[in-house]
């Protein structure tokens, strides 16, 4: 996929208020570990995660991303009114059904003609929504769209805790381990075709490709109350489907690896990070992380990432950046951006 007048406006987010240490998780999960003899501080030693987020008790996650939509909306200069398409992406919903989409279009007040609906895939939702959304502007039926995504880690931290301190055999440790590195969070992501008058900065989209490996589609799985990943696995099969997707990715744009002048990708932990750059041949200067203090935050974990670079100068006028998502299934999607 190429695009010619597709462009990200903005990105807007909304971290959860509460703080939660790898220690102190490791604290309410010490009876496992003594069990297994495994010492203090392995969680943050096997993934790089010291802290990350949680939403207060009961917390929407249509106000979460209501909140992180209107704040792109506002750097944007633009009106809910203005938006063909929005786009809920996350892996946690209010619901089965409506669209989760819906609560948050009602909160922001869209208009009666905005396309409203959710997309689900793992950690790649915002991305698939993003790409949605292009296609729509590229194909000239719509001039602008919203894609937000609100994540939360705690509901399913506190009931896989309670899990593991039921069994606590190292096979549980093992495929629980890493549901700890969740983090919670909320992005909204702004395209539009170009046409909006308005002093901001944008980001042209170059264009992107998929990937897939389904046949690996149970090495992470999220039940209602319960999340068993198989990590090693997960990361093994992961680095390869995402080195196939970076080869269609320069393929696809006409470019060499060296073109690209900086990376975001998916925020899992140090290990996913340092083996997928290394099997794509980047450097780590060119990456830009925040697991280290917002840990896994699904869906928003990408975009997110790529705000907090934008704001810190990381991200610079003219350069060229690949955004690198990998999701459970698993999927690959990546995309470059003249930012």
């Amino acid at each position: 996929m190429k695009y010619s007048k597709v462009y990200i406006d903005a990105i807007g987010y909304e971290l959860g208020p509460n703080v939660v240490t790898s220690s102190e998780l490791e604290k309410r999960v010490r009876p496992m570990l003594d069990a297994l003899h495994i010492p203090e501080g392995q969680l943050e030693a096997l993934t790089g995660i010291r802290e990350r987020r949680w939403w207060d008790e009961g917390f929407e996650l249509s106000e979460g991303a209501a909140r992180a939509g209107r704040k792109a909306l506002d750097q944007a200069g633009l009106k809910p009114s203005d938006l063909g398409a929005l786009v809920y992406a996350g892996v946690c919903r209010e619901h089965s059904e409506p669209a989760t989409a819906t609560a948050v279009a009602a909160k922001l007040g869209a208009g009666p003609e905005t396309a409203v609906y959710d997309v689900s895939n793992a950690c790649l939702g915002v991305q698939n929504g993003m790409l949605d959304v292009a296609n729509r502007i590229e194909l000239g039926h719509i001039r602008a769209g919203l894609v937000v995504s609100c994540e939360s880690s705690r509901e399913i931290n506190e009931s896989m805790i309670a899990e593991m301190l039921r069994d606590r055999g190292f096979e549980n440790f093992r495929l629980s381990i890493a549901t700890l590195t969740g983090g919670s969070g909320a992005v909204g992501v702004v395209l539009t075709d170009g046409s909006f008058p308005g002093t901001h900065r944008r980001h042209r989209l170059l264009g992107g490709v998929y990937r897939a490996a389904c046949e690996h589609h149970k090495l992470c799985i999220w039940h209602r109350d319960h999340m068993l990943t198989d990590a090693t696995a997960a990361l093994k099969n992961g680095v390869e489907l995402g080195r196939r997707t970076w080869d269609a990715l320069l393929e696809e744009l006409g470019m060499k690896a060296e073109q690209f002048d900086r990376t975001v990708c998916h925020q899992v932990g140090s290990t996913h990070r340092r083996s997928i750059l290394e099997a794509l041949g980047i450097p780590e200067e060119k990456d830009f992380q925040t697991y280290e203090y917002l840990g896994n935050m699904g869906s928003a974990a990408q975009p997110v990432t790529a705000a907090i670079a934008d704001e810190r100068e990381f991200l610079l006028p003219g350069h060229k950046v690949a955004l690198l998502g990998i999701g459970s299934g698993l999927n690959t999607i990546m995309m470059g951006v003249e930012w």
